[in-house]
């Protein structure tokens, strides 16, 4: 029975699958109701939500809250780029990105204060960077920096991520090490809904923590990328024996 149950949610699956790529369903067009298409392919609601969760975590689905299920807009990819870098495509593709940037003043506490190297209750501010294309949630970042750091007129709105980095680059001193952790995990319930992406689809979660010369963390970064949609890349530049007794 069990058996069965699955091989109905990949027969569902496959078909919508194929209307899709197809283009008889076309992007941004909304689905049948979950009660229509159960009735057209004679399954339970629990099995044809299980077959759209499928075409959800593939990317090709997303699930509105309130206005049902829509052929999800082939979204751009973004690249990551190690050593400092908040997410942003490349300056070309740029321009179909916005940031909507909404800035708090907070007490440091729990994990902030070992991100940050600060005692509790130090003063911080948290910049949310949520980034669209179109209509479309595309990543997520939550920057932490210590507040007599955080720029007074950080705009609400910024064409790119690059932006909100660029502001707070220049009140910052000069930096001596960006340290970054990356890892694949399932996004949290509220990181799913925020990005309206499925729950069992991947995100690389990024840890960034900045110091500066003086050893002081000026800014500590978690970003939240889908896989889908995302690319990390990381350079490493080595120097050779020749090159080392030049420089000595």
């Amino acid at each position: 029975m069990i058996h069965s149950v699955a091989s109905r949610r990949h027969v569902i699956a496959d078909d919508l699958r194929t209307q899709i790529t197809t283009g008889r369903l076309k992007a941004g067009e909304r689905l049948p109701s979950e009660a229509q298409l159960a009735t057209q392919y004679t399954v339970s609601t629990p099995t044809l939500r299980s077959a759209l969760a499928v075409l959800q975590g593939e990317g090709l689905v997303e699930k509105i809250h309130g206005k049902g299920n829509f052929v999800r807009q082939r979204l751009q990819r973004i690249t990551y780029v190690g050593g400092g870098r908040t997410p942003g495509a490349p300056d070309a593709a740029c321009t179909s990105l916005r940031v909507s940037v909404r800035t708090t003043n907070l007490r440091a506490r729990g994990h902030l204060t070992t991100l940050l190297k600060v005692s509790a209750s130090s003063p911080l501010t948290e910049f949310l960077c949520l980034s669209h294309e179109g209509r479309s949630p595309h990543s997520l970042a939550r920057i932490y920096v210590p507040r007599d750091l955080a720029p007074a007129d950080m705009p609400s709105e910024s064409p790119c991520c690059e932006g909100v980095t660029a502001r707070l680059v220049e009140l910052r001193p000069p930096l001596a090490e960006i340290r970054e952790r990356i890892s694949a995990r399932l996004p949290t319930p509220e990181e799913a809904a925020t990005l309206r992406i499925s729950s069992a689809l991947a995100v690389l979660a990024i840890r960034r923590v900045v110091a500066d010369t003086t050893g002081r963390v000026v800014e500590a970064a978690l970003l939240v990328l889908p896989a889908d949609r995302a690319d990390a890349i990381f350079t490493t530049t080595h120097h050779s024996n020749a090159e080392r007794g030049t420089r000595a």
